[in-house]
């Protein structure tokens, strides 16, 4: 497999804007001749769809929830990045092109990264003329807040919605293109397989998830904006459809998956309340602003945390990193708070969790403050956990949350089947081995709006892809394929629910392949997972029909592709002998417990390429240099 990144030449500041002059263009006249679909209707996929219906292209979007409102992309809490400097002091696009190259532990491609940090400024225009409610300061300018991972202060918000109100924003923006008659919308539609015509992507299989119907749709062009694969932990801050079905069947008809190993533990989640929990809730980021995390000194101290004295508490990320202080990247806190729990410091009935202390934050400047910045989230807690977080801290512990791997893309975000384009979290682009607090609604908006409207254009002009339509012989095996496995889950009549199968391969990931990884450790996770994979097949019971709505039948599918997944998961994690980011092997780390890279042998980018069901994977690298962000020990101390 060639892995061309297509990456322009010149100076990095120039590179987008001289390779958008480059690119090919559609006449208007001509746009309406082609059809793309898009996969997905959260921030990447709903701002991509509505984009490209903007300029004349006939569109076709898909998502497997009721309204692309629901998509996953509405979970998200403390902000967008953007480095338009409103607060003068001292951010700039280098600047924040700089901090995700170093947050993501210098795995990232320093060309796609700089774009992002450039398109952020036209983001925030965007969004503000949609109508997105940002927080402003008295004055009416927009205010900004801090994230882990950054000095200054760049990051907008719409209190602790800031998801919703973007995501509303891209949805008007898809709805008028569809009232527009622009974009046909298919709901409760879930993608299922990838249509490869001659080396090129031209359509797509799906399922009608209330019917059971098998459809083929064609297409010139293809575009997958269907998130992250964190669910494979099952227990994560992801919603419970969250899943990686559409990336992972891609995969198989030949597109390249990049760094899946490069998982994100977010350290600000509410910890585990019983061995039968469906999901992790989310606190946002943000919340490190003002709360002051800590554990007691002690070991074992199981006093209320009001009585236990300022001399002997732990502040143990102002300790640790004086620098950062609270705000330390998410990769560096998680890892801090597992290390103080596992010292038997934690707090709370399970003791896996430290607190979040508003305390000081009120007392500076005042209850009422603290409720407008925040007042969404503390509702929340409170609900959850019966604990008032204006009286008591909160109790947070870390949590999978987002993926930096995905399908591997060029500078043109398009994979290693051409035609076949990925956006968002779905592909592994722009964050390398951990993603920075408040960038990922920032990378799918860039890649939706700005991004892919202008590369896709110069796809299809170089390619002039044929007419096709659905009774091509390659659409009739696609859909035969996905027959086949809906038969063969039903057919198996096991014993054993879906979920029963899905939580112990999650316990295997996080036992394993979670906040730390050894190479005896993925070694029996890699004996463990084709064992659990093959039980699945022989005793999983999938009540129902395939004619119906049948969420069992969805699970199933899901489940037996997370089963490869997590193997090529901790294959990834094996092969990569260092620490880096959100990949921490315990046998790579400094005196003091840091990450330590190898940037002699692993500054590449893992594609893996599947090379049938009875052969392992192959393994292809591609290359990192870094010109401009030169390679440095990562520290926020």
């Amino acid at each position: 497999m060639e892995l061309r990144s297509r990456v322009p030449d010149g100076p990095i500041e120039k590179k987008w804007d001289s390779h958008r002059f480059d690119m090919k263009l559609v006449n208007p006249a001509n746009k309406r001749k082609y059809t793309i679909i898009v996969v997905g209707s959260g921030l990447a996929g709903g701002a991509g769809a509505a984009s490209l219906a903007e300029l004349g292209y006939n569109v076709k979007c898909f998502c497997f929830q009721d309204s692309p409102r629901r998509a996953h992309s509405i979970a998200a809490q403390g902000g967008i990045n953007a480095a338009k400097n409103y607060q003068n002091d001292g951010d700039s696009v280098y600047r924040l092109f700089y901090d995700t190259v170093k947050g993501g532990d210098f795995r990232s491609r320093e060309a796609n990264v700089f774009r992002l940090a450039q398109l952020s400024v036209n983001i925030i225009d965007q969004c503000v003329a949609q109508g997105v409610p940002f927080a402003r300061e008295y004055g009416g300018l927009l205010a900004n807040r801090s994230f882990g991972g950054a000095q200054v202060s760049r990051t907008f918000y719409a209190r602790g919605q800031t998801g919703q109100q973007l995501l509303l924003g891209a949805y008007q923006a898809l709805e008028q293109q569809i009232g527009k008659g622009m974009v046909r919308m298919y709901p409760r539609t879930e993608m299922l397989d990838v249509v490869v015509i001659d080396g090129c992507a031209r359509g797509i299989v799906t399922r009608n998830l209330i019917t059971g119907a098998i459809e083929s749709h064609a297409a010139d062009a293809v575009v997958l904006g269907t998130g992250g694969y964190g669910n494979v932990f099952y227990l994560s801050t992801n919603a419970k459809g969250s899943n990686a079905t559409a990336i992972w069947r891609a995969y198989k008809r030949g597109a390249a998956f990049a760094n899946p190993c490069f998982t994100q533990i977010h350290p600000t989640c509410i910890p585990k309340s019983g061995e039968y929990q469906s999901k992790l809730t989310l606190m946002s980021e943000s919340l490190r602003n003002d709360g002051r995390v800590w554990v007691p000194l002690a070991k074992g101290d199981k006093r209320k945390p009001d009585t236990i004295p300022e001399g002997e508490r732990d502040y143990y990320l102002e300790r640790m990193y004086p620098s950062y202080g609270n705000l330390a990247p998410r990769d560096i806190a998680s890892r801090a708070a597992k290390r103080v729990c596992d010292e038997g410091r934690g707090v709370g009935p399970t003791e896996l969790g430290v607190y979040l202390d508003f305390a000081d934050a009120i007392a500076r400047v005042g209850e009422d403050a603290i409720r407008e910045r925040y007042g969404n989230l503390f509702e929340m807690y409170q609900r959850i956990t019966d604990e008032n977080p204006y009286k008591v801290p909160m109790r947070i512990y870390p949590a999978v949350h987002y993926t930096m791997g995905g399908l591997w893309v060029d500078y043109n975000l398009m994979s290693t089947i051409p035609g076949l384009h990925v956006i968002g979290e779905a592909n592994f682009s722009d964050h390398g081995a951990n993603r920075l607090g408040a960038s990922a609604l920032m990378q799918g908006l860039a890649d939706g709006y700005f991004i892919i409207s202008n590369t896709i254009a110069d796809y299809l002009v170089s390619e002039k892809p044929a007419p096709v339509n659905i009774a091509h012989a390659a659409f009739k095996e696609a859909e035969a394929r996905v027959a086949d496995m809906t038969k063969r889950l039903l057919a198996t009549k096991g014993s054993r629910t879906v979920d029963s199968f899905h939580r112990e391969l999650g316990s295997i990931m996080w036992e394993y392949c979670g906040m730390s990884r050894s190479e005896a450790g993925l070694r029996t996770a890699l004996e463990k997972i084709p064992k659990l994979r093959a039980e699945f097949w022989r005793d999983v019971n999938v009540p129902g029909s395939a004619d119906t709505l049948n969420q069992a039948l969805e699970k199933a599918g899901r489940v037996a592709d997370f089963f490869e997944l997590a193997e090529l998961m901790c294959l990834d994690a094996l092969e990569r002998r260092e620490s880096c980011g959100g990949h921490f092997r315990e046998e790579f780390q400094t005196a003091d417990g840091e990450a330590l890279r190898d940037d002699e042998n692993f500054a590449y980018v893992a594609a893996w390429e599947y090379a049938g069901e009875r052969a392992g994977p192959m393994l292809n690298k591609e290359p990192l240099d870094f010109e401009y962000v030169h390679l440095a020990h990562r520290s926020y101390k």
